[in-house]
């Protein structure tokens, strides 16, 4: 396998044992060193990855490693074998019980994309300051984790990861596959409550299907064998706490990679799509927006156009309604955000009975994902119009925005 660099391997004594196992790959250049030269190898070096033995690490240097490689662009991956310790948010972890070490050559290969196609629109964005954003994003706080379980750790767990992410909630793995078809999905931590045979078959079906292969797959219950082929299954237990820290830095590799993708489909589109959402920027909406009137004008049929309003004190809850609205609508449908937060979306050759049943869908979707601890997550308030005969795309928005005034007072 080739890569834009060496791999560091950083240890506190001999070389570790899951060295072998990149050898055998044929994994090459790989550096060897300690903790105490760590940060300038990585200086003089340039790596494409590291890979550092916790087992036996000081997590104060782990954490001092992280921090200095979380700002290297393109993408670093981290991995940290065996962690015994809460990680930083930027180190994955890779855990071995029985010293096979065969998956992890799987987990390399997986962050070693998410460097190419980092560095790929690092590449294509012309643009300064648009290179500066995507350097800033936290892509923590665009996450959403979906929990699947019943025990008895499922409140304490969804508190957890609720704290720092978007959650969805799942009492059976039918549920959770509907969830998956139908939204925008950066982990999965599986949780008590199901028989090693409903487990079996689960991990089985996400492993069968390319849409999922590479999602994170937290298993919280022990005696699972990760013997499927899921390059970021990780199994993780103990208390709720230490699940969700070190399961996230897995769920943000997977947003970061996301949040990458859209961006390369916005430059392929011409800087037309919101690289955070997938929704249009505001001044392509208007732009279609008036050429679906004038069409509808010109050849007959029917336009609706939908006003989402979120909870303005909630920006996390505005994003995960957005992206659903970005996946779900049909793709002769487009929409975008406004300046308050709010999503309007067009529904092309539509009535007005069949744009509330669709709205309907979408609002039901948007249900079931909590923001946070205390989250009652209301549904949006939503507001529809048809187009009439004497609309323009102006007085289209204009009455639409007056429905929504008229139906909050």
């Amino acid at each position: 396998m080739s890569q834009q660099g060496p791999i560091i391997i950083v240890s506190t004594a001999q070389r570790p044992s899951f060295a072998s196992a990149l050898d055998d790959a044929k994994i090459f250049p790989i550096i060897d060193t300690g903790w105490a030269d760590a940060s300038r190898a990585i200086e003089q070096l340039q790596p494409a990855a590291v890979l550092v033995a916790t087992s036996d690490a000081v997590k104060a240097d782990v954490e001092t490693l992280a921090k200095r490689i979380a700002g290297r662009q393109p993408y670093l991956p981290l991995l940290a074998i065996d962690p015994g310790i809460h990680l930083p948010e930027n180190a994955i972890p890779f855990s071995q019980a029985d010293g096979n070490f065969d998956r992890l050559v799987a987990r390399l290969r997986a962050a070693l994309r998410i460097r190419s196609l980092h560095a790929t629109v690092m590449r294509r964005l012309e643009d300064p300051a648009a290179r500066k954003t995507l350097a800033d994003i936290d892509p923590t706080r665009d996450a959403t984790v979906l929990l699947i379980g019943r025990g008895a750790a499922y409140p304490a767990l969804s508190v957890s990861l609720g704290e720092r992410m978007g959650v969805v909630g799942a009492l059976s793995v039918e549920a959770a596959a509907k969830h998956l078809n139908t939204r925008d999905i950066d982990g999965i931590v599986l949780g008590e409550g199901f028989s090693p045979r409903v487990v079996d078959a689960f991990l089985t079906v996400l492993a069968e299907d390319a849409r999922f292969r590479n999602l994170p797959v937290i298993v919280t219950l022990e005696g699972v064998t990760p013997a499927y082929d899921l390059p970021n299954l990780e199994v993780i237990s103990g208390d709720p706490a230490r699940i969700a820290a070190n399961a996230l830095p897995l769920i943000r590799q997977h947003a970061f990679e996301a949040h990458l993708s859209r961006t390369l489909r916005s430059i392929e589109a011409g800087g037309l799509l919101d690289p955070r959402t997938g929704l249009l920027t505001p001044v392509a909406f208007h732009r279609d927006l008036a050429t679906a009137v004038y069409q509808t004008l010109s050849r007959g049929g029917g336009l609706s156009v939908a006003r989402f309003v979120f909870d303005p004190n909630n920006a996390r809850a505005q994003l995960d309604g957005a992206r659903i609205l970005s996946r779900l609508m049909r793709q002769m449908d487009f929409g975008a955000v406004q300046e308050d937060g709010s999503v309007i979306a067009v529904f092309a050759e539509t009535d007005l009975r069949t744009a509330h049943m669709i709205a309907r869908r979408l609002c039901s979707v948007m249900r079931h994902t909590s923001h946070g601890k205390r989250d009652a997550r209301p549904e949006p308030v939503v507001t529809l119009a048809n187009m009439l005969p004497t609309d323009s795309a102006k007085s289209l928005l204009a009455r639409l925005c007056e429905e929504a005034r008229r139906a909050a007072s």
